[in-house]
């Protein structure tokens, strides 16, 4: 058999891209041994597109044959591991991309494995609230929540959870500005009035907060960016990665130190 060690690792690349179904095909051979038919089913490619394919892979000693059915090798292993990695590497920075430029500068620090450890709602054109819906099943099943610029947490349908929580004794602390404060005393009197007598419930006012919220929940760090001429959530983050919930607890704290009580007045209706 005669192997091919010609051109170059990107050559090599650019060859399992170039067509969709190299990888998946090479991926498949690393779980199981397959006969070519099944392969051009899974693939979804003719007999003889299969045939070539396998031939270059057994050139390139990616795969080996065993009777009718055909195995990756190490190697081949290896270059399918290493594909699925940059896939998911690159699907994980095609998503960032999109809400890059409203992120902590602190999320840019943290290693790449950390970046494939966050989910990523975001608002699409047909699906504008996906990120508050996002937030909206985290809260439901958490126990507490701390929150910097809570904004998110006081949209509908997140607000009737929210009082939910607190009627459940779910121990909370908003740090918001005053004039967020004032829009959720006014929008919700009746409900405001409830909350912020239960000892359960703080509010804190402060006057220099991040141009995006931090929500600290039972075991899930959450990040709402905020649209800066609208107000809306372009996009929800939630991850449970330790170096993330560090930095989160890290900054939340900081702001805790320096908020204070609140002093505006209910509005009544």
């Amino acid at each position: 058999m005669g192997h091919y060690n010609g051109g170059s690792p990107i050559g090599d690349i650019s060859y399992l891209v170039r067509a969709n179904h190299r990888v998946p095909t090479l991926v498949a051979l690393t779980e199981r041994p397959l006969r070519r038919s099944a392969l051009c089913e899974l693939t979804d490619v003719s007999s003889s597109t299969m045939r070539r394919t396998l031939s270059e892979f057994d050139d390139r000693s990616w795969v080996r044959k065993d009777g009718h059915e055909y195995a990756a090798t190490r190697l081949g292993e290896a270059i399918a591991s290493g594909m699925e990695d940059l896939i998911e590497r690159v699907e994980t920075e095609r998503t960032l991309r999109y809400v890059w430029s409203y992120l902590p500068d602190a999320i840019s620090e943290f290693p790449f494995d950390t970046w494939s450890e966050l989910t990523i709602t975001v608002a699409e054109p047909d699906s504008p609230y996906c990120p508050v819906d996002r937030f909206e099943s985290l809260l439901r099943n958490t126990t507490t929540l701390r929150f910097l610029r809570p904004e998110v947490a006081l949209m509908d349908p997140c607000f009737d959870v929210l009082y939910q929580l607190v009627d459940d004794g779910v121990e909370m602390t908003l740090i918001d500005r005053p004039a967020c404060h004032a829009y959720f005393l006014s929008t919700y009197p009746d409900r405001s009035s409830e909350m912020v007598q239960r000892d359960n419930f703080t509010i804190l006012e402060h006057d220099e907060l991040p141009a995006y919220g931090i929500g600290l929940l039972d075991d899930r760090v959450a990040i709402s960016c905020y649209g800066q001429d609208s107000g809306t959530v372009r996009a929800l983050i939630d991850t449970d990665a330790p170096a993330l919930r560090e930095w989160a607890e890290s900054t939340y704290d900081s702001s805790r130190r320096e908020a204070r009580p609140h002093t505006l007045e209910l509005v009544a209706k």
